[in-house]
């Protein structure tokens, strides 16, 4: 019998390991990912069975099934207030019309397509603009403005800390909260750096503060590996900032590794801080079930003499129908025909980017990349960066590596025509993973700006040489290329 049943085994285990085999490649395949991602998912399934499944569930599945962006919008502002949404983006389908025939640009109007198809994006026309270069210039806007304040403050962070700034910053907050202003905040889980105290003494003066979607929740593990990578406040639904800079001291100072940081941020009044506003109360929502009242947060603009400067906002995450983001920067690229300039701290593009930038150089179009060539955390992203600095170069795209502190903005630049700021790195974690937001700007006198800033920048910079690369020491080639194995996690 004990000889039997030793037989027996071995071909038990054989046919339970093909039955699993057999169905995790049809699940993986199923999925339509690229050929390689999905014969590497598979080979890691059949390698490792126990770990790849905590690994897959944790960070190798996206949340499509779950939700969709215009479906969250709705159930946050309610079905009679949707309606009402729904009429602002109607009458941004009406301007794209009226905006195609009054440009002359075609690569405008195909960007004006392509953003107003993705989610939620609409066109606004009605918006002022400031264009923000470091927190020295964008902390003191913010601080005037919530001064200012006299009905809500509305902020999503990726990164809160507690030190000299923010601690004057909460008994600000905490002021305005006492004054009878609506305070929200929402910070990413990952991000959220802040002692119990802290957020205990905003809580009990009046203001409402979250971890956003609470990714630790038990039910929501699943979604460890998101990030809430958004910057945004609004104040009033009349004023909105976003782009890269979160709420740090270090943004000022540079922090314990860096002299100084190199950010860029906007300051948008008029419709398009509306825009914002509904971004804010769909992950208002998503967190804590709680609809607010659209007639109370989305007031009429308030109008200015001029104030034509065309801007949509688009976002993208984990829960999206579309890549949108990644599409935006795709068609950027592509339309490019003089010049394209782009910063951005980390660059880990998946091919399709990847591909555009080569074959945008190649076609004769100024390709210039400026990125950090190192942070004050993990150095797997810039090691990583190497290997594509490597694989640009080689097709004429010119590297820039900042020097002068940190580098962290997100900016695109297309001819000084058309400019995107936002809080989308130049990586596979902010195109697929992270909850991010673009504002694309159809502004010239905006983008002429950016690339003036960019140039400056250009004086800060050393540039990235192929052939030291190639003759450098074969071993730190070697840890970048490993590092560079890991890129659709970093």
């Amino acid at each position: 019998m004990s000889n039997l049943i030793e037989l027996l085994v071995p071909t038990v285990l054989v046919q339970i390991f093909t039955v699993y085999a057999v169905v995790i490649a049809i699940f993986i395949i199923l999925e339509n990912r690229s050929p390689q991602s999905t014969f590497a998912w598979i080979f890691f399934f059949l390698l490792v069975p126990g770990l790849s499944l905590l690994v897959y569930f944790f960070v190798g599945r996206g949340n499509h099934a779950f939700s969709r962006e215009s479906e969250l919008m709705q159930q946050a502002i309610g079905d009679e207030a949707h309606a009402r949404f729904v009429q602002f983006l109607t009458q941004g389908a009406d301007r794209l019309k009226r905006m195609e025939q009054q440009e002359p640009v075609s690569y405008k109007r195909k960007l004006l397509h392509l953003v107003q198809s993705n989610g939620t994006s609409v066109l606004t026309i009605h918006n002022r603009i400031e264009l923000l270069q470091d927190a020295s210039e964008k902390y003191p806007y913010l601080i005037a403005d919530i001064q200012q304040a006299h009905h809500s403050i509305h902020m999503a962070y990726y990164i809160w800390e507690e030190d000299e700034f923010t601690n004057a910053l909460k008994q600000l907050l905490i002021q305005k909260a006492q004054a009878g202003v609506h305070v929200r905040i929402l910070i990413d889980a990952h991000g959220m750096n802040v002692s119990r105290k802290y957020t205990r003494e905003l809580s009990e003066n009046g203001v409402e503060i979250y971890i956003y979607y609470n990714y630790l929740s038990p039910f929501k593990l699943h979604t460890v590996g998101y990030r809430n990578h958004r910057k945004i406040a609004i104040i009033d639904g009349n004023i909105g900032y976003v782009g890269g800079l979160n709420m740090s001291q270090q943004h000022l100072t540079g922090g314990k590794h860096f002299s100084s940081w190199r950010d860029t941020h906007l300051r948008i009044e008029g419709e398009a801080a509306r825009v914002l506003q509904g971004i804010f109360i769909t992950s208002w929502y998503n967190t804590t079930e709680e609809r607010l009242p659209v007639e109370e947060y989305f007031p009429s603009p308030t109008p200015f003499a001029d104030d034509y400067c065309p801007v949509q906002l688009t976002t993208s995450g984990p829960d999206s129908q579309w890549a949108a983001i990644r599409q935006l920067y795709f068609l950027m690229i592509t339309s490019a025909e003089k010049h394209l300039y782009i910063q951005s701290p980390f660059f880990i593009p998946d091919d399709s980017i990847a591909e555009a930038l080569k074959a945008a150089a190649l076609a004769g179009v100024d390709v210039r990349l400026m990125c950090a060539p190192r942070g004050n955390e993990s150095s797997l992203p810039y090691w990583a960066a190497n290997t594509y600095f490597a694989d640009m170069a080689e097709a004429g795209v010119r590297i820039f590596l900042y020097q002068k502190g940190y580098f962290h903005p997100k900016t695109v630049n297309v001819d000084s025509v058309v400019c995107s700021v936002g809080t989308a790195n130049m990586d596979i974690r902010s195109f697929s993973i992270n909850y991010e937001v673009n504002a694309v700007i159809y502004d010239e006198r905006t983008a002429q700006r950016l690339e003036r800033d960019f140039l400056n920048d250009l004086e800060h910079c050393t540039a990235f040489c192929l052939d030291e690369y190639k003759r450098g020491n074969v071993l730190l080639r070697l840890r970048d290329s490993v590092s560079r194995l890991f890129s659709p996690l970093l």
